[in-house]
């Protein structure tokens, strides 16, 4: 029997990569990072010189890469998911503070998001699939069984994101930090093109105040009740 897509979008900092992959890893489905395929074609840009604001030459870039499957998403036991551009695993590349940015400002090029699209898509059309991003429950899955929206304060978003970028070595000025957060949910949220905001029927949870199991408890025993309630009406329908 089909098994539910699990759609969890939220802002940056929100906690959604560590709680996406313990979701996935609990409830045994497919982990897919669908901001991790935005930072690639921001990576993949820088590397060929391409301007992240000349939206012609960034969108015909993704069209390219999606065309050739030239980026790819694969399990990793480690991470829950690699990210591959051209074969190379570019996992911890494209998790640099500037490539955040790059993700940002790329994936407001509708362009861009379309080229994308079927990507996501393809990769969650079997169901018992995790995916993460800002669109998910509103274009790209809007029929998810399993909708959330995980969110928390700004200061605390932005104190884990600066706890993050030191812990991989990387020097960062609070405030600047702070300030990257509030300009990204702005432009995030008021972009043209699939704006960040919440499903309708999508649950919120905040984790300002939850570790990442209290959080993930919260998810895994709503999916749970899901997968009950397609079970009983496969069973049902099956009847008839």
């Amino acid at each position: 029997m089909k098994r539910p897509v699990v759609a969890i979008d939220g802002p940056a900092g929100a906690g959604k990569t560590t709680v996406t992959r313990r979701v996935a890893e609990r409830l045994g489905y497919l982990l897919v990072d669908t901001g991790a395929l935005y930072r690639a074609v921001a990576l993949a840009a820088v590397r060929l010189g391409v301007d992240w604001s000349d939206e012609t030459a960034v969108g015909k870039l993704a069209h390219d890469l999606a065309e050739r499957s030239s980026i790819r998403m694969e399990p990793d036991a480690r991470r829950g998911q690699r990210i591959l551009l051209e074969g190379e695993d570019i996992s911890d590349a494209i998790r640099t503070q500037q490539i955040a940015e790059g993700a940002s400002r790329v994936s407001a090029i509708a362009s861009v998001r379309a080229a994308l699209l079927d990507l996501q898509r393809a990769a969650g059309s079997s169901g018992a699939v995790v995916l993460e991003g800002r669109d998910i429950g509103t274009v790209v899955f809007p029929n998810a069984q399993a909708k959330f929206f995980l969110t928390a304060s700004v200061e605390v978003r932005a104190r884990r994101r600066l706890a993050e970028l030191t812990a991989r070595g990387i020097s960062a000025d609070p405030s600047a930090v702070l300030r990257e957060v509030v300009e990204r949910d702005q432009r995030d949220s008021t972009r043209a093109v699939a704006p960040l905001r919440r499903a309708p029927d999508a649950a919120l949870v905040d984790s300002s105040q939850l570790s990442v199991e209290e959080v993930a408890d919260q998810i895994v025993e709503k999916v749970r009740r899901v997968e009950q309630e397609m079970r009983s009406a496969h069973g049902t329908g099956g009847e008839r």
